[in-house]
């Protein structure tokens, strides 16, 4: 059983900074690309940053030169330090880890319980 839990979200005013964890535990095989998403209120699940397991990144432009994604292969961790934050960043966030549990199953898209971050102006 794999799971995803995270940890560091909270309430923070604008131009300050949070650091969201997330560990992955479990039966894994194989760990890929790993990231985090966020969901606003009324809104759909975005792509907020990845991070592939040879530490290539990706950002979205609102959140570029303000978040920073990083991981530790040999804890299986997923680090996102936020800075700057913004009032439009308040939103759940989520990790997102594509793993393999055995060797005999493909790559799937496993997530974490979410965690709250909101951002006061």
């Amino acid at each position: 059983q794999v799971q995803l839990v995270e940890s560091g979200g909270g309430l923070v005013q604008a131009g300050g900074s949070l650091r969201l964890s997330c560990v992955v535990s479990g039966s894994i095989f194989s760990l890929n690309s790993m990231g985090w998403y966020r969901q606003a209120p009324g809104k759909q699940r975005e792509l907020v940053t990845s991070i592939t397991s040879g530490g290539e990144t990706n950002y979205a432009d609102s959140v570029k030169g303000r978040f920073t994604i990083s991981r530790d292969n040999t804890r299986n961790t997923v680090d996102l330090q936020m800075s700057s934050l913004k009032p439009e960043d308040t939103a759940v966030y989520y990790c997102n880890a594509q793993i393999r549990a055995s060797a005999t199953k493909w790559w799937k898209d496993y997530w974490g319980q979410g965690t709250q971050v909101t951002v006061s102006s």
